[in-house]
């Protein structure tokens, strides 16, 4: 190929991506292939939401550039489109520069955003802003039956309970007559890309989610969301809602205590787990790997036509 490969690593919370990708980018720097990652966690885009993202440290990355984190404020709405912009310029970068991205992330939604052929219906402020407004004004049930009623499809696809797509598919019915609550058939629209998945018994991923998250919390989850408090959490409508920091919120409120936080958190962590597993499953162009084995970084990057190699 004549351009450096993109690699995707993609799997379930808790799996080892970061690791992975960090252990990969190395190998393949030393090879003379440098590399570099690209986050792709929707909430690690945040500045100061470090431990409930579990964003890699600065003695994690291992040296290795990591680029898309930290570059939104918790006030920020971030939006897949957004996103989707970010890094295909970062990626186009980074290949110019002869440098091997790593794209990282769990959600098959914004991975696909990146490397395949997705486009996003625009957005006009005003219209939602509208919407916005009666959400407030009838609540997530009542304008989840607007949505019914103007487009049944989307309805059935997203839950009354989630406000903030029932704003943005009652936009996209307003300005394009229709909304599609389905992913596009995968179709890449990036070149010499290569997607890995890893996988790990149900059992050991749900103990794994467990023991990162009770960390969380040893490691001063709330003091974290007490200081993004102050610089205005509660008025995002993206950051506030990540799993961990809107249960740390009900924490602090005193709607909940500290155990049923962090039960809340370990069961909705579980739940998203599946859910992601469930994406990328569906997936055929996605070679699977069993997360802990060793030498995963040496077969990936065996695999790769990096230039220079047939």
């Amino acid at each position: 190929m004549s351009i450096p490969p993109l690699v995707v690593i993609v799997g379930p919370t808790a799996s080892g991506k970061s690791a992975l990708a960090v252990a990969l980018a190395r190998l393949l720097t030393g090879r003379g292939h440098p590399a570099e990652i690209v986050n792709a966690d929707s909430m690690a885009l945040y500045r100061g939401m470090d431990i409930g993202t579990a964003k890699p440290s600065p003695a994690e990355r291992g040296g290795i550039a990591h680029h898309l984190i930290d570059v939104l404020d918790v006030r920020e709405t971030g939006t897949v489109a957004e996103f989707q912009a970010m890094a295909r310029e970062r990626i186009v970068a980074l290949r110019g520069a002869g440098a091997v991205p790593i794209l990282v992330g769990g959600s098959s939604l914004y991975t696909r955003a990146v490397v395949d052929d997705f486009e996003f219906p625009g957005t006009d402020p005003l219209v939602r802003t509208r919407w916005e407004d009666e959400l407030d004004r009838l609540g997530p049930a009542g304008l989840h039956r607007v949505l019914a009623a103007r487009s049944p499809e989307a309805a059935r696809a997203i839950p009354p309970g989630n406000a903030r797509r029932v704003v943005r598919a009652l936009e996209v019915v307003e300005l394009t007559g229709h909304y599609s609550p389905h992913l596009p058939e995968p179709r890449y629209l990036l070149e010499n890309v290569h997607q890995y998945g890893l996988e790990l018994d149900r059992e050991l991923m749900d103990e794994r989610i467990a023991a990162r998250v009770r960390a969380m919390f040893e490691q001063g989850l709330v003091q974290e969301v007490q200081h993004l408090v102050d610089d205005g959490l509660r008025e995002g409508t993206t950051a506030s809602r990540a799993l961990g920091y809107r249960q740390v919120l009900d924490l602090i409120e005193g709607r909940i205590d500290r155990e049923q936080a962090i039960r809340a958190t370990i069961d909705g962590t579980r739940r998203f787990a599946r859910k992601q597993l469930g994406w990328f499953r569906r997936d055929p162009r996605i070679t699977w790997l069993r997360a802990g084995t060793p030498g995963l970084e040496q077969a990936i990057a065996t695999d790769l036509p990096v230039p220079g190699r047939p």
